[in-house]
């Protein structure tokens, strides 16, 4: 594969994982009623996410109320908020970047040690915005395990498990971070190393004297 086939799916990847982690942050369903147990039969459906909350009616009607106040929320989701936020805002500077540095875009400068040095960096961004939202998506996660299993009066139909929103953005920062870290094969200094090697050991052709 190419440099600029590598790149180019570098991109797509990340661009993947990037708009998968918007979704996964406003999706509501980070955990969801559990339905283990005796009683299964129930009439409402609870999701919560990082913004607001639902409940979804047997019959098809779902109603959502946001957060109310941010300093009453669990510390949890406050930290889960922040990494999502960073996450989205990394990875959108990283699409910026990237396009700059690509080899097959002609925006910004031409040399293309350059170009490479900046798809280094946009693929840097990447990798950061897919650690920021495995970190939240696993911090959360590890919160409603604790919370299912630990000993309480509550039954155990009357828990939370994991939403889909999860597995959402356990995917994202998998594809964000496949794509960053093609984005970061581009390295100049060696291949500038390799062309200054190649012109050096380039056989000089004789000269012919009449």
């Amino acid at each position: 594969m190419g440099g600029g086939a590598r790149e180019l799916c570098g991109y797509l990847a990340a661009l993947g994982g990037w708009v998968s982690a918007l979704a996964a942050a406003v999706l509501p369903q980070w955990r969801q009623s559990s339905y283990a147990g005796d009683a299964i039969i129930t009439a409402v459906g609870l999701h919560e996410g990082l913004w607001m909350s639902c409940a979804a009616q047997s019959t098809g009607q779902v109603q959502c109320r946001l957060h109310d106040s941010l300093l009453s929320l669990d510390v949890h989701i406050q930290t889960s908020r922040a990494l999502m936020v960073i996450s989205l805002l990394l990875g959108f500077f990283g699409i910026i970047v990237s396009v700059v540095g690509m080899k097959c875009t002609k925006v910004g400068e031409e040399d293309p040690v350059t170009k490479s040095r900046i798809a280094v960096a946009g693929g840097v961004l990447f990798i950061l915005s897919g650690l920021c939202s495995l970190a939240a998506v696993s911090l959360y996660a590890t919160q409603v395990t604790y919370e299912f299993f630990r000993e309480s009066a509550v039954p155990i139909n009357a828990r939370y498990e994991f939403g889909s929103a999860l597995f959402i953005g356990w995917g994202a920062a998998g594809l964000s971070m496949l794509g960053g870290s093609l984005l970061c094969c581009s390295c100049p200094a060696k291949e500038r190393r390799g062309q200054q090697y190649h012109r050096q050991t380039q056989p000089s052709t004789p000269r012919e004297y009449v």
